[in-house]
């Protein structure tokens, strides 16, 4: 049995059998024990002798709420979804380069856009694929793993890894033989009182850890809040809803673009004419129905999806629940292909599996609905190892008998015109990210037979009031390189790449980007001798403008939801985050006069009192809140629905 100990008391035992040189190991994202990483990095600063690298990734801390009008809309409703959670102490240092000198955080994965500013994180920022993690971290002389668990009291001989199977699960043997070679390796696990207890492969022995921190982790698990999804992300989902293969393995990642997939394969399910009907209404449909025939399709699910994802998301649990993943998978090549030919009593083997999963992160919502499933559904959903996931090798035969017409579909924030996908790191060299699983998705995609990697992505962004697209003639780095090259889709539409000439690539991708930067596009493509002098745009695809999409958004509108996968936004704050979205995107010269006119035309307060009172503008003092309250009700009236 583990050491029943206090935080405090696993602190003393740590400095205690470990050599001067602590190297921990905790998972990514959700699994962290913080409470034990505050204590024992408080500890390591007032210990110069000592030192402490953690290697992780995906450290999560709530959001800067700012100031302004911003700071008024997010620090209640940042208290209201995080409460207690407890932040990481090392984390709120790194952000600002304030770790101590004796201390290191080596991350192969951050939270996205957090750490751009941090030289620390950035020089000691590992770029690996999230299925060599382990081994790396094993190299570098891991001597300590700590993470949060699950337990059950029907179980008491068991613990689950809950969230956080992923990399663990690969980790244990590697200590196994390390300890057996007389190297001192501790495991620490804290048991969360709201974790779910996930069946299966995330099971393990309660031996496996050596303390066990006696009182249970009860503060707030950290969530991701749905997002609104906008008219980009609803018609990019829509578009990639039709490569989706009835039969087939479905993996998707985080954020509102993966939530607007979700909505499009719901509404394709269970509002089939109205979902065809808006399909029918875009433009270039026609030029890809040939793909969508041959490698997706647009009707209802018969025989339903099988979910593989290093993250189980959000997504992946409503589709479950909607009934569209539902094909079972098993842990043998021979039952597999019985149940591929529908000849297995699925009832004589219940070990039939539905999603697997490497880890979870979500919205309150998804964390509620994962501790309240029935454990037959719960035993459907097996968290385990993520180099089973994102890799093929070992197990292969299962692997490909049950990823069949697997579509891995992954964002990226850029494309170049031939094909070269960017998703983890600006051109300066700045890490937003990390490379995470999306190259191993991507050439599994190449691997497999009858699978597909789609990546997708807005054509067009906009940050401080200037346009720019998000297609590219080149750029400064390379997540993906061109030459592992398949689909990729925009709200514009589908570009198929495998196989194709450079110029047949770059055509492509001109026909899904935004109207407004096409000439540019062509004349650089021509320039560099890889379009023809004469080539011209069929003009079908001249006309991609947000203003045509926002007219069929208009006539459909039972498909754009702005939240398809519900919120933790009351509606009042629904209402104020588009108000000060449109404020944001009026705050550029070409539009400030429109801006000052909206200010002056805007109804009084009375229009919109519990607006105001939730932003503590009902009763503005001094002239800035006046302005304040002069914006607030602008944008209001301009957006309200």
């Amino acid at each position: 049995m583990p050491h029943s100990c206090s935080i405090e008391q696993a602190v003393d035992h740590v400095l205690a059998e470990l050599p001067a040189h602590i190297r921990l190991g905790m998972p990514l994202g959700l699994g962290k024990p913080n409470r034990f990483a505050n204590a024992l990095y408080a500890r390591i600063k007032t210990l110069p002798e000592r030192q402490l690298t953690i290697y992780t990734a995906l450290c999560l801390g709530r959001p800067d709420a700012g100031d302004g009008l911003q700071g008024r809309f997010l620090e209640p409703f940042l208290e209201r979804v995080f409460g207690d959670y407890p932040e990481l102490d090392f984390l709120a240092d790194l952000r600002k380069d304030n770790l101590p000198s004796n201390v290191q955080v080596e991350q192969f994965f951050m939270q996205p856009g957090s750490l751009l500013n941090s030289a620390s994180a950035q020089q000691n920022y590992v770029s690996s694929n999230y299925s060599h993690a382990a081994r790396d971290i094993n190299a570098n002389g891991l001597n300590l793993v700590a993470q949060l668990v699950a337990a059950d009291p029907a179980r008491p001989d068991t613990l689950s890894l809950s969230c956080n199977p992923d990399i663990t699960l690969d980790l244990l043997p590697m200590l196994e033989k390390r300890r057996a070679a007389g190297e001192s390796i501790l495991l620490l696990g804290h048991v969360h009182a709201d974790l779910p207890y996930i069946p299966g492969d995330s099971e393990v022995d309660i031996d496996t850890f050596d303390l066990l921190i006696e009182h249970e982790e009860r503060s707030t698990l950290f969530s991701t809040p749905n997002m609104p999804v906008g008219f980009q992300d609803h018609f990019i989902g829509l578009y990639a809803s039709t490569l989706v293969r009835d039969g087939g393995t479905l993996q998707i990642g985080i954020g509102s673009m993966g939530d607007a997939l979700t909505a499009a394969l719901l509404a394709r399910q269970a509002d089939n004419e109205t979902y065809r009907a808006c399909l029918a209404e875009l433009d270039g449909i026609s030029t890809w129905r040939p793909l969508i025939e041959a490698q997706g399709g647009v009707m209802p699910f018969a025989t339903g999806l099988y979910g593989c994802s290093e993250m189980l998301v959000n997504g992946l649990l409503v589709l479950l629940d909607a009934g569209i993943i539902r094909r079972k998978v098993y842990p043998d090549v021979a039952l597999q292909q019985l149940a591929d030919s529908g000849v297995l009593d699925e009832s004589a083997h219940p070990e039939g599996v539905l999603i697997h999963g490497g880890f979870f992160l979500g919205p309150r919502s998804f964390y509620e609905r994962l501790r309240e499933l029935p454990s037959a559904q719960l035993a459907q959903i097996n968290m385990t190892a993520i180099s089973y996931i994102n890799e093929l090798y070992g197990d292969e035969a299962l692997k490909r008998a049950q990823r069949r017409d697997a579509r891995f579909i992954n964002s990226a924030f850029t494309v170049t015109l031939l094909g070269a996908a960017v998703s983890d790191q600006l051109a300066d060299g700045r890490v937003v990210s990390g490379v995470g699983g999306q190259y191993n998705f991507v050439a599994q995609a190449h691997a497999l037979e009858g699978a597909r990697s789609v990546l997708i992505l807005r054509s067009w962004r906009e940050s401080a009031g200037e346009v720019s697209s998000n297609i590219v003639w080149d750029y400064a780095h390379t997540t993906i390189p061109r030459h592992l090259r398949d689909i990729v889709v925009t709200e514009y539409g589908i570009a198929d790449l495998r196989g194709k000439t450079d110029a047949a690539v770059i055509e492509a991708l001109l026909n899904i980007s935004d109207s407004r930067f096409q000439p540019g596009l062509i004349d650089q493509a021509q320039k560099a001798g890889k379009l023809p002098k004469g080539f011209r745009l069929d003009p079908l695809f001249t006309q991609n403008t947000p203003e045509r999409l926002k007219d069929i958004r208009g006539r459909f509108a039972s498909l754009f939801i702005e939240y398809p996968l519900g919120t933790d936004f009351t509606p009042e704050e629904r209402d104020l985050l588009r108000a000060l979205n449109w404020i944001k995107s009026k705050f550029k010269l070409t539009e400030i006069i429109e801006l000052g006119k909206a200010t002056l035309e805007a109804p009084e307060g009375e229009a919109f009192p519990e607006h105001l009172q939730r932003m503590g503008l009902d009763r503005p003092q001094g002239l800035r809140e006046e302005l304040y309250q002069r914006l607030l009700l602008a944008g209001l009236q301009a957006t309200h629905v």
